[in-house]
């Protein structure tokens, strides 16, 4: 059972990079086999990168991937789920990418899920749309503590107008203090984007926003929801309901 909610969920994933890629100005996306190039021109090697959708990897349409997206994207990465065998890691490596790390992959169904935020505080976190695109990006940008311009475009042109795609911004007294972003398919959505400005942080904004894109995702009609964690966030997730499901494997430069 857990399997199949797995695939279903990491299913859900794939199409929304797909999705994203064709919607991000500068996106680019390809297919091989169960292989996947999904290419944001953003500076950061996760959004831009080869996979491959199983638990047991194409590995000539996987290395057919990564020659195109290196080809096209100065950082970048090749990401499996699950562990990563030898052949995946000596494949990486002749792609150069000799830094590995895991990237544990999270799910819940809606019925799981632990609300903790009141009324009051669900009105310091609100939808936005295009038009918000550059002061969504420079919440982002320092939520994330990361250079300025890293993200690029990635979430300008009609990223936040798509359909599937909603885009949250937690504002106090006018000032933006923290993002989240969910991406909804097949009955599932994606949490994404979920970042705190440092003098910000200790004070439930996290959770708050991660609860804004679930309440809509749930609302919308999806019974079940997924993210990528860090290690700092995952005791936040796992105490809203969210297990972990497959610790995937990313290699990078």
């Amino acid at each position: 059972m857990l399997n199949t909610i797995a695939d279903r969920l990491a299913a859900s994933y794939f199409d929304a990079i797909e999705v994203l890629c064709a919607v991000t100005p500068k996106g680019w996306y390809a297919e091989r086999g169960t292989a996947r190039a999904g290419v944001t021109h953003a500076g950061v090697a996760t959004l831009n990168a080869a996979y491959d959708t199983t638990l047991e990897p194409d590995l000539e349409s996987l290395d057919e991937m990564a020659t195109e997206v290196g080809r096209q994207a100065a950082h970048w990465s090749i990401m499996v789920r699950g562990e990563a065998g030898d052949e995946v890691s000596d494949l990486a490596a002749r792609h150069g990418l000799l830094k590995r790390t895991e990237l544990p992959f999270l799910g819940c169904a809606a019925a799981d899920i632990v609300f903790r935020v009141g009324a009051p505080q669900r009105e310091l976190v609100r939808q936005v749309r295009a038009a918000d695109a550059d002061l969504y990006t420079d919440t982002l940008t320092e939520g994330f503590e990361v250079p300025e311009g890293l993200f690029g475009s990635l979430m300008g042109g009609g990223v936040l107008d798509a359909d599937s795609i909603t885009g949250y911004l937690a504002e106090e007294s006018g000032r933006a203090l923290g993002t989240g972003l969910g991406m909804r398919n097949s009955g599932v959505v994606g949490v994404f984007n979920i970042a705190v400005l440092g003098s910000a942080r200790g004070r439930g904004l996290g959770r708050m926003i991660t609860e804004a894109v679930l309440r809509d995702g749930f609302a919308a009609g999806a019974d079940a929801a997924y993210l990528h964690s860090s290690a700092m966030g995952r005791p936040l997730y796992e105490s809203m309901g969210f297990r972990l499901l497959e610790s995937w494997t990313v290699f990078q430069a």
